[in-house]
């Protein structure tokens, strides 16, 4: 086996250095073209899509109108007496 020196240390952190300045400049090349082609593929999809007219509610102005009805909360009155206590020192 080979023992490893302070020479191939500072080699091997040198390379990754050197690797993630390389992948960090050539990232700021390529993302935003990247990004500009995603862009262009999206504004394509909803170019595409059939415009549909905005939906006119079912109620007249000044009604209300509840979406939802609230829960229905069960009360269990065998639950037992309430006692109103204090805190003790």
């Amino acid at each position: 086996m080979q023992e490893a020196g302070l020479m191939s240390f500072l080699r091997t952190i040198l390379i990754i250095l050197l690797i993630y300045y390389v992948v960090k400049f050539i990232g700021r090349l390529v993302f935003p073209i990247f990004i500009k082609k995603m862009m262009q593929k999206v504004e394509q999809k909803y170019g595409q899509q059939p415009r549909q007219a905005p939906q006119q509610p079912n109620f007249k102005e000044g009604e209300t109108v509840i979406d939802k009805a609230p829960k229905q909360v069960k009360s269990n009155d065998n639950v037992g007496e309430y006692v109103d206590y204090e805190d003790l020192d």
